[in-house]
């Protein structure tokens, strides 16, 4: 009796892990678009970027030209993004983190909330007058 309530609890807590994993999302060639539909240059994007990540806790560095990376520390975990954007598009990449349990494309549902979020932000930094 005491080993199959040992396995119950085994499984239960198996089951609550899985349900916390999810597909890591990645944005892809996401369209610069703006309020009025004006042309923006790569470094009003980049700047755009930057802004949006600051509001949000991310820290971002430039990598190389058209290139930035993004940083998120929450407690104990971290994320790490690949930002690469021109005048007409940005992407926003998984890189790494920790303790987000990531493995074979999957990753701690709280990591796509915030690539969403940082998504929403750098959008709204765009179209602001």
């Amino acid at each position: 009796m005491r080993i199959l309530a040992i396995l119950v609890a085994v499984a239960a807590a198996m089951t609550l892990t899985a349900c916390s994993s999810v597909p890591i999302l990645n944005v892809e060639q996401a369209a610069v678009t703006t309020a009025n539909n004006r042309a923006l240059t790569s470094d009003q994007v980049r700047s755009a970027i930057v802004r949006a990540g600051a509001s949000l806790g991310w820290q971002m560095r430039d990598e190389a030209p058209g290139t930035l990376v993004g940083t998120l520390q929450l407690r104990t975990h971290t994320a790490v993004v690949t930002i690469p954007y021109s005048a007409t598009s940005y992407s926003i990449r998984y890189r790494s983190s920790t303790n987000l349990d990531a493995a074979d494309g999957m990753i701690h549902r709280n990591y796509n909330g915030w690539i969403q979020n940082l998504t929403r932000a750098i959008n709204a930094q765009l179209s602001a007058p």
